[in-house]
């Protein structure tokens, strides 16, 4: 046997407890394997319990093992490093949380501030910056015109405070807050040098910031803007929102 095939089976005796052993294995062997096997799963969870602190304080150390376990038999990591072992769990949430959709909400928000914490660096566009990038653009420009945003920002939408949840959940003692929203709301995150941070706004704001992220014009997110508030307002809110993302220091070029 080679050694690929001699590895592959062995990950699949770890990430399998119920796969047949290799032939001739002792009792002993069999033995250390479970030791090994709980070990590698303890870690895995260890590793999520880490990108996910305040989820696991919020739902309790033993309900968040649970679903860690669940989220790793059904997602085993497959890259090389365990930065990216959270990816997928906030989905596995939803499902495991239906009465308590907080939870993958704020399990969203962490993993969104936890890649924004390990994607790469980059040197933001300011005011001067970005006239001197758009001083030749014409109408037909600025409307086709596409922005390049720090790595690692997103937007997570949220139909509780979490806001509330996340600064409670840091606390010591911990209180329970108040987390009810009268209107839904989403979550700016992004990275300010080396410190993960995010900031609420409402759901027009959130809907123009995913729309540019996902590769929209500028005159897509107008027009998406116009759509929601009307033309005047529309294309006011289009150039407030573009100045909020250069003061927050979001973008990096802007480019036709």
């Amino acid at each position: 046997m080679t050694l690929a095939r001699q590895q592959t089976a062995f990950m699949a005796q770890v990430l399998d407890e119920d796969a047949a052993l290799p032939p001739g294995w002792s009792e002993r062997q069999a033995a250390g394997m479970a030791v090994y096997r709980n070990n590698y799963r303890t870690t895995l969870v260890e590793a999520l319990r880490a990108t996910y602190e305040r989820t696991a304080r919020w739902v309790g150390e033993e309900s968040f093992a649970r679903a860690a376990a669940h989220h790793l038999i059904l997602h085993p990591p497959t890259s090389w490093t365990l930065d990216v072992i959270g990816d997928g769990f906030p989905e596995t949430l939803v499902e495991l949380f239906a009465r308590d959709p907080e939870v993958p909400e704020l399990a969203a928000l962490e993993w969104a501030m936890h890649c924004a914490f390990a994607a790469a660096d980059a040197v933001p566009l300011d005011g001067l910056g970005l006239g001197a990038a758009t001083a030749a653009f014409g109408e037909d420009d600025w409307e086709a015109m596409r922005i390049t945003f720090v790595p690692g920002t997103a937007v997570v939408p949220a139909g509780h405070d979490l806001v509330a949840l996340w600064q409670a959940l840091a606390a010591e003692p911990f209180t329970a807050p108040d987390y009810a929203l009268t209107e839904p709301m989403c979550l700016q995150v992004w990275r300010e040098g080396l410190n993960p941070v995010f900031r609420p706004v409402d759901l027009v704001a959130g809907r123009a910031l995913d729309l540019a992220l996902g590769g929209a014009s500028f005159g897509n997110v107008c027009a998406a803007l116009v759509e929601a508030l009307g033309e005047e307002a529309g294309v006011a809110r289009a150039g407030a929102l573009l100045s909020e993302w250069i003061g927050d220091g979001l973008v990096v070029a802007v480019r036709c």
